[in-house]
């Protein structure tokens, strides 16, 4: 019985795949984000970032089935963030890589919600202080995205927040010792998106 039970939700599983609608566009826009803290000998200087704008552009998928979808995306997107402590101002900035899998659904017909995880590989990071490089940084995070969005044909808008969730810090060293950063992402973002097909 557990057999014909198993054949019978295996068949029903691979019909709907193979009902399956894929769709495939471009996407495009810009963040507004920050990073968490500055620290130094374990001792934060700074408690977070003033958030600043980027932008991000990439690709993205989608697979619709039992009402829901499945929308990975690959994203190249840079990230600014201002720190600001005994008058002394230092901008970081760094691009990377997102891989956000999506899980969402339409509502009300022209409307989506969607929520999943965010794969992050930092490409290259940056801090205007000094002379200052970097001397070690985690270059693969891990966040989470939730967010709601419009479709008007092959026209897409979005909105979405973004947390970093892994113990992401960048090293440096310079003239003033060894400290580092919190690269942890706090973000939200603004899309529109064009399906190609």
């Amino acid at each position: 019985m557990k057999k014909v039970v198993f054949l019978f939700v295996l068949m029903l599983g691979v019909s709907q795949l193979t009902q399956a609608q894929i769709d495939f566009g471009i996407k495009g826009g810009l963040n507004y984000s920050n990073t968490g803290d500055l620290s130094a000998s374990a001792e934060n200087l700074v408690e977070g970032a003033d958030a600043s704008s980027g932008y991000h552009a990439g690709i993205w998928f989608r697979v619709k089935f039992l009402g829901l979808y499945v929308r990975p995306e690959i994203m190249y997107t840079d990230i600014n963030s201002e720190y600001a402590a005994d008058g002394v101002v230092a901008d970081y900035g760094f691009s990377k890589i997102d891989v956000p899998v999506l899980l969402g659904t339409k509502i009300l017909g022209f409307g989506t919600i969607f929520i999943g995880p965010a794969f992050q590989y930092i490409i290259e990071d940056d801090l205007t202080l000094d002379d200052i490089s970097t001397d070690d940084f985690d270059k693969f995070s891990l966040g989470m995205q939730l967010g709601f969005g419009v479709e008007f044909g092959r026209i897409g808008l979005d909105v979405r927040w973004e947390r970093g969730l892994s113990n992401s810090e960048a090293d440096f060293v310079g003239d003033i010792g060894n400290f580092n950063i919190d690269n942890r992402t706090n973000q939200i973002i603004f899309g529109a998106s064009i399906r190609l097909f």
